[in-house]
């Protein structure tokens, strides 16, 4: 709803499914008090991996969208769904995360993320741009579904920013999260190697203030606007964000972590060889000192073993 504002509410239809009914209802009424009836029919209830509701006008593929904002679950269990998602090959392509062994309702650990990651990507118009929320540790995967996904969006030049927030920034995970920014690259378009993404770490942001008995975090408002502002002008800014190329990011394993392509500065000073030389000598005389006192505290120890030995 925010992005439809900043469209403009008659510009624009928003499309949603949630496998919650009451998430769903929560949904209708704020787009009743935000001047988006005509979206009404378009939230539906329902289980987005399983049964995705919105198809294009023949209704045999997905419906491609100009914009997608998704906060997906991060980690459940579905093991009584997962065979009829995981038979959708075409669909997840980069596979879904297996059933563990030993299922624990108190400790879900399929990262389902992936499946909604895919599911954004799948659904992107050409030119088409996504923000999808993820754990931060998926920006730096190597292997599994998770690093599948990450090689492609990095080698099929879908991904365009990255920004690192805060721990505990959002209101329903403490798992450090980042927001990856994709876009789907027009037909025929052809991206230079030389186009820069731009990546941000604002983990470091935030002030903290107490929910219940929760310990939260969250950005100032002068914070937001600095986020925003470096994001939008595609800036470099020492130690909190970088624009890097495509081949940058592929010699550093498809990894989107801000910190590994920040300059390591060196403090130094500037002296004259005089200045240099007179330090040198210092040191030679500090460390031949501390030899002098070594040898002295030796010669010490052994004899005092000579006369406890006697």
């Amino acid at each position: 709803m925010a992005l439809a504002h900043q469209i403009g509410e008659q510009r624009c239809s928003i499309y949603s499914q949630d496998i919650s009914q009451r998430s769903n209802k929560m949904l209708k009424l704020n787009l009743i008090l935000n001047n988006l009836v005509r979206s009404l029919d378009n939230a539906i209830q329902g289980d987005t991996l399983t049964d995705p509701y919105h198809k294009n006008d023949a209704g045999n593929a997905l419906r491609q969208f100009d914009f997608i904002v998704s906060n997906p679950p991060f980690k459940v269990d579905f093991p009584d769904t997962h065979a009829k998602v995981a038979a959708q090959t075409a669909r997840f392509w980069a596979g879904v995360p297996n059933v563990p062994k030993e299922i624990d309702p108190k400790k879900p650990k399929m990262a389902i993320y992936t499946c909604f990651l895919q599911h954004v990507i799948n659904s992107l118009k050409a030119g088409g741009k996504a923000a999808i929320v993820v754990p931060t540790g998926f920006i730096t995967a190597s292997s599994g579904v998770e690093g599948k996904v990450l090689k492609y969006i990095v080698e099929n030049r879908l991904v365009y920013g990255c920004v690192s927030m805060p721990s505990n920034v959002f209101a329903t995970t403490g798992t450090n999260v980042s927001v990856l920014f994709l876009r789907r690259p027009q037909d025929g378009e052809s991206v230079d190697e030389a186009q820069k993404v731009c990546l941000m770490d604002a983990s470091k942001l935030g002030e903290e203030y107490k929910e219940g008995n929760n310990q939260k975090k969250r950005l100032r408002p002068d914070e937001i606007d600095l986020v925003v502002s470096t994001f939008t002008k595609q800036e470099s800014v020492d130690d909190f964000a970088v624009m890097v190329t495509y081949k940058d990011i592929m010699e550093k394993k498809c990894s989107l972590s801000a910190g590994q392509y920040f300059d390591i500065k060196i403090e130094h000073i500037d002296i004259t060889p005089e200045q240099f030389a007179a330090e040198m000598q210092q040191a030679k005389s500090e460390l031949q000192a501390m030899f002098e006192e070594s040898n002295r505290l030796g010669n010490e120890i052994i004899n005092n073993l000579n006369g406890v030995i006697g």
